[in-house]
C-alpha cells in the first residue's frame, strides 16, 4: 500500500484505499446509492396540479422562491414528492440552536449530559423538524390549491398534497441520518450540496448559451463574471480555512520519581468565519420577508415598502446595504452561539493551561472575547462581500444565467466539499495507522 507517513494522504494514497479497502468502499458506495435516490425522489410528480399554470407561478416568484428552489434542487419547480427536500430539518437545527442558547435545560443536555444528551437533543430535533415540515406542507400545498385540477375537492387536494410532501420531507431527512452514520460527510449538508450542484448544468448551458448568441460585450461580461466567481471560491477557501492560532502552555507536572515533565505549548484555534454560511442563509431569510409578507397581505404600502430591498429595483443601494448590514449582525450573533470564551477560559483554567502573557480566569475571558470580535468583524466583512459583489458584478455586465448561484451557494459548495474531504483523509489516516499496528 502506498503510504505517506506523517502527512496528510495524497490522492494516490486515497484511490489506493478506495479500491482495497472494503470499508471505505461501502461507505462511498453507499453515499452515492442514497444521494442518487434523492434525486430520483424530485422527479417522482405529486397528482392532480397543473403544472403549466405552476410555471407561470414559479417565473414570477421572484428571488424567494429561486433561493428555495436551489436548496431543494428544482423540487419545488418540479413538484416532486421530494419538493420540500431537507428544508424542514435544516429549518429546526436551526431553531434547536437558538432554543439551545436560550434554554438552560437543552443546554445542559449538550454541554452535560455527554452522548446521550446529544442523541436527546437530535431526537427533538427530528420532532420539531415534523411540526415545521408538516406547517410547510400544508402552506404550500393551500398556496398549490389555485392549480389543482377541475374536479379536485380543495379539502381533499390539500390533504393528499401536504401528507405527500411531509412524508416526502421525513424520508429525505432519514436518508440524510443514514448518510452521517453509515456513509461518508455529513448527509444533510451533502444534500443541499447535490441540490446545488444539480442546478449547475442549466446555469452552465444558459451561459454557453448566451456566450454563442451574444455579442462581444457580452462574451466579456461572461468571461469577467466566471474570473470573479473563481476569485470568490479562492477567497472562501482561504477564509473557511483561516483561523488564529493562540499559544497555550500547560503547566508542569510532577509524575512519580521522574521529575516534572517539561512544559508543553499547543495552540488554541479560533476560526475567522466561526458562522459558516449561517449568517447568510439568516440575513437571506430575512431580507426576502418583508416581500413574502406584502404579496401575501397585497397591501400596497408595505409592496413599495419592499420594493426598496428588492436587489433588480433601478436603485440596489438600500437592498445592499441592508444584506450587507444583516450579514455583519448575524455573524456576531452566530459567533456567540458557537464560541463562549468564558467556557473556554474555565476550561482552560481546569485543566491547568494558559494563555502566556494572559492572567487565568476573566482576564482570559476579556482576551478571548477581543479577539473573536476582531475575528467575527474580517469573517463578517468578507461575508457581506461576498454576498454582495458577485451580484454587482451581474448587474454591471448584464449577465443573468449565473442569477441565483450567489454567494450562498458557494459557501456551501465549498465548505461541504472541504469537510467531506478531510472525513475520507481522516479515515484513510486511521487505517494507516491500523496497518502499521497490525505489522
Amino acid at each position: 500500500m502506498l503510504v505517506s507517513r506523517g502527512r496528510n494522504p495524497n490522492a494516490a494514497e486515497v484511490i489506493t484505499q478506495l479500491i482495497t479497502n472494503p470499508g471505505l468502499r461501502s461507505r462511498v458506495l453507499t453515499t452515492l446509492g442514497l444521494l442518487l435516490l434523492v434525486r430520483l425522489g424530485i422527479y417522482i410528480p405529486m397528482p392532480g396540479i397543473d403544472r403549466e399554470a405552476f410555471k407561470q407561478f414559479i417565473d414570477q416568484g421572484g428571488q424567494l422562491i429561486g433561493f428555495l428552489d436551489i436548496f431543494t434542487g428544482g423540487g419545488i419547480s418540479t413538484l416532486g414528492i421530494f419538493a420540500l427536500g431537507i428544508l424542514p430539518f435544516i429549518n429546526a437545527s436551526i431553531i434547536l440552536q437558538l432554543l439551545t442558547a436560550a434554554l438552560p435545560q437543552l443546554e445542559d443536555l449538550q454541554k452535560n449530559e455527554g452522548e446521550a444528551g446529544r442523541r436527546k437533543i437530535a431526537q427533538i430535533t427530528r420532532y420539531v423538524a415534523l411540526g415545521w415540515g408538516l406547517i410547510q406542507s400544508v402552506v404550500f400545498a393551500m398556496i398549490l390549491r389555485q392549480y389543482a385540477v377541475e374536479g379536485l375537492s380543495e379539502v381533499v387536494f390539500v390533504v393528499q398534497t401536504a401528507l405527500a410532501l411531509v412524508t416526502g420531507s421525513m424520508i429525505v431527512m432519514w436518508i440524510a441520518e443514514v448518510i452521517t452514520e453509515r456513509g461518508i460527510g455529513q448527509g444533510a449538508s451533502l444534500v443541499i450540496f447535490l441540490n446545488i450542484v444539480a442546478t449547475l448544468p442549466r446555469t452552465l448551458g444558459a451561459t454557453i448559451e448566451a456566450a454563442q448568441t451574444g455579442d462581444r460585450d457580452t462574451v466579456l461580461g461572461i468571461v469577467v463574471l466566471v474570473l470573479v466567481f473563481l476569485a470568490t471560491i479562492v477567497g472562501i477557501i482561504f477564509v473557511q480555512e483561516g483561523a488564529r492560532r493562540i499559544p497555550i502552555v500547560s503547566a508542569k507536572r510532577q509524575v512519580g520519581g521522574a521529575g516534572a515533565l517539561p512544559t508543553r505549548q499547543s495552540y488554541l484555534p479560533l476560526k475567522l468565519n466561526a458562522g459558516g454560511v449561517m449568517p447568510i442563509i439568516f440575513a437571506s431569510a430575512l431580507i426576502f420577508l418583508p416581500v413574502t409578507v406584502a404579496n401575501l397581505t397585497k397591501s400596497e404600502w408595505l409592496i413599495r415598502a419592499a420594493s426598496m430591498l428588492n436587489p433588480s429595483a433601478s436603485n440596489p443601494w438600500p437592498y445592499a446595504l441592508a444584506f450587507f448590514t444583516l450579514i455583519l449582525g448575524f455573524s456576531y450573533f452566530y459567533a456567540s452561539l458557537t464560541v463562549n470564551p468564558a467556557d473556554i477560559a474555565t476550561n482552560l483554567k481546569r485543566g491547568g493551561v494558559a494563555i502566556p502573557g494572559v492572567r487565568p480566569g476573566s482576564a482570559t475571558t476579556n482576551y478571548l472575547s477581543g479577539v473573536q470580535n476582531r475575528l467575527t468583524l474580517l469573517g463578517g466583512l468578507f461575508l457581506g462581500s461576498v454576498a454582495i459583489i458577485p451580484a454587482a458584478v451581474e448587474r454591471a455586465t448584464n449577465v443573468q444565467t449565473f442569477q441565483g448561484l450567489g454567494a450562498t451557494s458557494l459557501l456551501i459548495l465549498v465548505g461541504v466539499a472541504i469537510d467531506t474531504a478531510k472525513q475520507v483523509q481522516t479515515y484513510v489516516i486511521s487505517q494507516r495507522y491500523e496497518g502499521l499496528v497490525r505489522q
